[in-house]
């Protein structure tokens, strides 16, 4: 039962995606260019500018913003320079700081954000030891003294031991320039290999710490961060690539030294000994860390909020304070500590999504505090494969369903569209740590919204005016203006409807004619055709032709509408009282009355346009069109302004009116007999004299159609004595009279043939 409203369904669909080929061929290009951006094939550098920016924002409105205690901050801030003197500071400065830290303090790890690449000189160490060799290689006794005194003379051996005492990692940075140039010692690294993982950051250049430093650390990392095109650094590399040698990162180094020198594992992508790389975990069983990496081995920093010491993430203390033991024994127990610089002279600022002068230092404690937490976001090796699936997906719903849908429709669906992004985007964030790519989904739905808005403004508005170009003659301009709406509904191709027509003549108005000047008649016609035009156009009827003193009209094409007949009907009656006061203003001039006679019919009929190559008109023919013509050659035979068809009045019965049956006829080119009609009165206006005249009425017709011609003469005689000006009755006096004298044949029904037009 419901597969063929399904397959009409679908063919109406399949007739609308035709007709908005062009907007859905429009949508499948820029699906195409947004494919080809995510695929690597051809990238869009505004695509990825706005990807970046959509990364910022969702960072900016998911940062915790709060204090993470577990973190802290020693700060070479302005005050410990003004006190202690400008960098670089003496190293037993710095062993001081460090034994503070280390011992009193009790932290965790230490990271140093600095380097030593050279000795220090501040000693006078070396310049004692020129002395001895040169000037007093004989006295046996100052050279004693040298050798004694030369421990404490010696600040890198200061620092040294106080960095052998304790959890801390040193700091070094790797570089890549055209020298190429090494300073200083590098750690070991964490693992040598044949050839480093495809993708990953590779360095050819370091400036490392003195090896008097590096031998004696218990660990170092580089602080290398990378920025991207726009300058901010939004990843920071947690292992790189030198000399076919992993090296980590000083956030990496400091998590591991703080958990008690964990085992780190790095992974790569499907487990492959030769894949990319994906990941590092730090420790073993339920106590490990997974830390998810980019091919490149870069991990997205994880911004707690605003950076600096007021901006509230991590709790930053002066050098100074440490340095002058002001710190209560054991308070930095267990904590992670950075030494790191905030003074602008030292220019460890960098921009970052979440400030332009961010301190350098805190980007190591954000990701220490991430790698804490397992609040490090990925950007998952098939990001890409995520992105062209789903715009293919979002392809094929815009292709479809814009060009299907009116301006409204269009509008909340692109707005639907957009919000379901924006929920999977951030439910992929906040659920499950994914950092997927937007950017190209949110601008292929603006972007096909708007073609598609600007292709249908301009098409539908060509569409309409050409509609109302093509009806605007026939058709009343409100149902013009409701066409107009959706001008894809409608079409000037012929089809099959049911509809009602009518078809209005003027009587005797030929004769009328020959007594008139010309100029006379033309404005007597005009005036008629356009009090009647007037009337059928207030009744939503579609002017079909005016065929000289005829009008032709009929309801519900190019509109549908379910009341056509009742609508016909109603018309029929307001274009009689139109001529009846047409007639009261001529009789006060003498002139004499114009008449018109009504036919109406409700059937099935082609409808559209029609005619030759040269001329054209959106028409009606039919079967059903032919009777309601012969209808109105009728009503000079009954001599009413109104018959139509039994199928017109039942379907116009909600209205009220009261009929009165006329005949049964067949007219010439219908082998049926048709039922016709008359309205005696509109509804509204019960009349009891009426309804029972009607009643005796219908009783004389069955006894006409019986056959029984004497008792039907009596009640006609009747009913012509009591209204004498009703020419129906005197029409049948004179039938029954001829039947009385000469009976009809055997089988006769009382239905009156019409063999003319």
């Amino acid at each position: 039962m419901s597969a063929r409203p399904a397959r009409g369904e679908g063919s109406r669909l399949w007739a609308g995606f035709r007709r908005h080929r062009k907007r859905s061929l429009a949508t499948a290009v820029l699906v195409l260019l947004a494919v080809l951006h995510a695929a690597g094939l051809w990238r869009l550098s505004p695509l990825e500018r706005m990807d970046e920016a959509l990364y910022d924002r969702r960072l900016q409105l998911t940062m915790p913003g709060t204090l993470d205690e577990r973190v802290v901050i020693i700060d070479i801030d302005e005050r410990s320079l003004a006190r202690v003197g400008q960098w670089p500071w003496s190293r037993t400065r710095v062993a001081a700081l460090v034994r503070e830290l280390i011992e009193r303090q009790q932290v965790a790890a230490l990271g140093l954000d600095v380097v030593f690449a050279e000795p220090d000189g501040s000693s006078g160490l070396q310049n004692l030891e020129q002395l001895a060799r040169e000037d007093l290689r004989d006295n046996a006794a100052f050279g004693d003294w040298l050798a004694r005194a030369a421990p404490s003379l010696n600040y890198d051996q200061q620092l040294a031991a106080a960095l052998q005492s304790g959890p801390v990692a040193l700091g070094y940075y790797f570089s890549s320039d055209q020298d190429a140039r090494r300073s200083g010692a590098l750690p070991r690294p964490l693992a040598v290999l044949d050839a480093l993982p495809h993708g990953m950051l590779q360095w050819d250049g370091y400036g490392g710490n003195i090896a008097p430093l590096t031998v004696v650390a218990h660990t170092a990392g580089f602080f290398n961060s990378v920025a991207d095109p726009d300058g901010k650094v939004r990843a920071v590399p947690l292992i790189a690539g030198f000399d076919s040698a992993f090296y980590e990162s000083l956030s990496l180094a400091m998590l591991r030294l703080g958990r008690g020198q964990s085992p780190l594992q790095v992974r790569r992508v499907g487990g492959r000994a030769d894949g990319e790389l994906s990941s590092v975990v730090v420790g073993v069983g339920a106590d490990r860390l997974q830390v998810p990496l980019d091919t490149r081995g870069t991990a997205l920093v994880p911004y707690r909020g605003p950076g600096g010491p007021a901006g509230g993430s991590f709790r930053y203390i002066s050098a100074l304070d440490v340095l002058e033991g002001r710190l209560e024994p054991g308070q930095l127990k267990g904590r992670y500590a950075l030494l790191g610089f905030t003074t602008p002279g030292l220019m460890d600022l960098r921009a970052t999504p979440v400030g332009e002068a961010y301190p350098g230092v805190e980007v190591h404690a954000n990701l220490v505090s991430g790698m804490l937490d397992g609040r490090i976001a990925a950007r998952p090796d098939y990001s890409a494969a995520y992105e062209v699936v789903l715009l293919f997906l979002l392809g094929a719903v815009l292709a479809i369903g814009l060009p299907m849908l009116p301006v409204g429709g269009a509008l909340a669906l692109g707005l639907a569209l957009l919000g379901g992004l924006l929920a999977l985007d951030l439910s992929l964030y906040l659920g499950a740590g994914l950092v997927m790519p937007l950017a190209a989904s949110l601008v292929l739905t603006l972007t096909a919204l708007a073609a598609n808005m600007a292709l249908g403004y301009f098409v539908e508005s060509r569409a309409k005016r050409e509609l109302a170009r093509q009806f605007a003659t026939y058709v009343p301009p409100e149902l013009v203006r409701q066409m107009e709406r959706n001008p894809e509904r409608y079409s000037m191709q012929a089809r099959a409807e049911e509809l009602t027509v009518m078809f209005c003549d003027l009587r005797g108005f030929t004769t009328l004619s020959e007594t008139m000047e010309p100029l006379a008649l033309q404005a007597l016609l005009n005036d008629v055709l356009t009090r009647l035009t007037h009337v059928i156009r207030a009744h939503q009827g579609t002017i079909d032709k005016y065929m000289g003193d005829c009008v032709m009209a009929f309801w519900g094409a190019p509109v549908a509408m379910p009341g056509h007949a009742r609508l016909a009907v109603d018309a029929a009656l307001a274009m009689l009282q139109s001529m009846r006061a047409l007639n009261a203003e001529r009789a006060v001039h003498g002139a004499p009355p114009v008449l018109v006679g009504i036919g109406l019919n409700t059937g099935v009929m082609s409808v559209g346009n029609m005619g030759s190559d040269l001329r054209r008109a959106y028409t009606v023919i039919g079967d059903a069109v032919n009777l309601a013509a012969r209808l109105e050659a009728l009503t000079r035979v009954y001599d009413v302004g109104l018959i139509a068809s039994e199928v017109t009045m039942k379907q116009a019965a909600s209205a009220g009116h009261i009929w009165q049956e006329l005949d049964r006829v067949r007219v010439k080119g219908k082998h049926q007999a048709v039922t016709i009609h008359t309205v005696r009165a509109a509804g509204g206006h019960d009349d009891a004299e009426l309804r029972a005249e009607l009643a005796l009425w219908e009783q004389a017709l069955r006894l006409w159609r019986a056959g029984a011609f004497a008792e039907f003469s009596e009640i006609v005689n009747i009913l012509t004595q009591q209204h004498a000006n009703f020419y129906l009755y005197r029409l049948y006096g004179q039938r029954v009279a001829s039947c009385l004298q000469a009976p009809p044949a055997p089988g006769w029904d009382g239905t009156t043939v019409f063999e003319a037009k």
